[in-house]
């Protein structure tokens, strides 16, 4: 790949600090910011359009619990061994969902956001490629595959009809600038074998294990264990990377503070993977509690300090709702030409 500077700094959902995730300003934003590439998450309709929505089910996010023509989609599913209710995109076509809003998923921690409430509508993921393609520079886009086993049952293939997406929007060819990740190694090997010309990597929980383990041939497998010597081996034969949650490279004591980083950055980059965490944000509600101000959890806390030590810990990249902060975070430790392998 390309020189550029490390660690890597994406937008997460867009700066969805500033703007309601996933939405067109938050895109925009997040490039005028700096970022070096954003963050879609995608999930499909009824009719196979891959929509960036955090999560399938969209009425923490979009305005479609006060829409009376819509009323009736209101359906209880397991997904991912979870039991939720409310209003799934598989249930509507694009032409549907493209009728919604867009709304803050956190109005209580950013109000500020929430005066943005149903200005603007739901985006594909073609969109996002285009706003990206006209913006400044060459911003990178890490496309998250959402749920991919739970669409897989329903007939709709996430991984081809990411492949068909990308064909058809001109970033088939990118490599340098397209990065894929799950929760879920099935998809990222399916697209693998593929073929697909991006960086893959795979997303671990704290807790838990992925959604479509066992895999075929193999034990069911915690996330924690894919953290452990014996997965980390195990994902450098598969994939390119690992991201992994922010606490699993914080040590802390007993009352919460920071000692300094694990060793899980060393580990990986010992074993070829590169390292992404996820999120850094500013607020007190986020930030580790030695790094909190205060028991408001909208207040901003010491985020420069939390966003240092993981910086420091040499990770590859960081997702951020704030992309400013993530480039100052990295400025403030010195910056790093060096390219990935």
């Amino acid at each position: 790949m390309r020189d550029h500077p490390v660690p890597r700094v994406i937008a997460h959902r867009g700066a969805s600090g500033h703007r309601p995730e996933h939405t067109a300003s938050a895109y925009r934003l997040a490039l005028e910011l700096g970022a070096d590439a954003v963050e879609p998450d995608v999930v499909a309709t009824r009719d196979g359009v891959l929509v960036v929505r955090h999560e399938n089910e969209i009425s923490g996010t979009t305005d479609v619990a006060g829409r009376p023509e819509f009323a009736d989609r209101r359906r209880t599913k397991v997904i991912d061994g979870v039991r939720l209710s409310g209003w799934f995109t598989e249930d509507f076509s694009w032409e549907e969902l493209a009728t919604l809003r867009c709304r803050e998923r956190l109005p209580g921690v950013r109000p500020g956001n929430a005066a943005h409430d149903r200005c603007e509508g739901v985006l594909r993921l073609r969109d996002v490629l285009a706003i990206v393609d006209a913006g400044p520079g060459e911003a990178g886009v890490v496309v998250e595959v959402k749920h991919a086993a739970y669409f897989l049952g329903l007939g709709l293939d996430l991984g081809e009809l990411l492949l068909a997406e990308l064909a058809a929007c001109g970033w088939a060819e990118r490599p340098d600038r397209l990065v894929i990740e799950s929760f879920e190694l099935g998809v990222l090997d399916r697209l693998r074998r593929s073929g697909v010309r991006a960086t893959l990597v795979f997303l671990a929980e704290r807790t838990g294990a992925p959604a479509d383990e066992p895999l075929p041939g193999a034990p069911a497998r915690s996330f924690g264990w894919y953290r452990g010597d014996a997965g980390l081996a195990l994902l450098a034969d598969r994939v390119d990377g690992i991201s992994v949650a922010k606490g699993d490279l914080l040590r802390l004591d007993a009352e919460g503070r920071v000692l300094g980083p694990t060793d899980l950055v060393e580990r990986a980059h010992g074993r070829g993977l590169l390292v992404y965490t996820w999120t850094l944000r500013p607020e007190n509600r986020f930030l580790a509690p030695g790094f909190r101000s205060s028991e408001r959890k909208g207040e901003w806390g010491d985020w420069a300090g939390e966003f240092g030590t993981i910086v420091g810990a040499g990770v590859d990249g960081i997702f951020v709702d704030h992309p400013e902060l993530g480039v100052a975070a990295r400025s403030a430790r010195g910056v790093s030409n060096t390219p990935e392998e």
